[in-house]
């Protein structure tokens, strides 16, 4: 991704908040493995985040479609708004750890609320190296959830 299409993507974004009326602040920042990390920071974020980070997700999307119009190399992005995604990882690796703990120790498996593809992605990717426990992907969206088990 060239210096031009960061700038492109951050004016493109900071063009959709301001139609949105939200008065925000846009980071971008230089891709990893093809993936955009586009900062939001907002004065009332709740709003944007919506429940369970429903509202975020919509709009990175909805980001996506249209950047996708303007640049036509192959590309992600991955907007986050006052480091709610950030928080959530760390979140649910730390509840995943524990969960692993619990598994092992009580050689019984533990399925984990329905979440969205991302959060079981994070879920599968702590759980790859760990020693003892797997983790399967288990439903149907939207009730999709992972299932952790005892390595047998």
């Amino acid at each position: 991704m060239t210096k031009e299409q960061l700038k492109q993507i951050k004016k493109e974004t900071e063009e959709f908040f301001k139609k949105t009326t939200f008065e925000v602040e846009v980071e971008v920042l230089p891709e990893n493995e093809k993936t955009v990390p586009i900062r939001i920071t907002a004065q009332d974020p709740q709003v944007l985040i919506g429940e369970g980070g429903q509202t975020l997700s919509e709009m990175q999307h909805l980001l996506k479609s249209i950047l996708k119009k303007k640049i036509q190399e192959e590309f992600y992005i991955n907007l986050d708004i006052n480091g709610y995604k950030e928080k959530k990882e760390d979140y649910l690796r730390e509840m995943v750890r524990s969960i692993a703990d619990e598994v092992i120790l009580t050689k019984r498996e533990r399925e984990l609320p329905p979440m969205p593809s991302y959060e079981r992605r994070i879920v599968h990717m702590e759980l790859s190296t760990r020693e003892g426990v797997e983790a399967e992907s288990v439903g149907e969206e939207p009730e999709r959830r992972v299932v952790v088990k005892p390595k047998s």
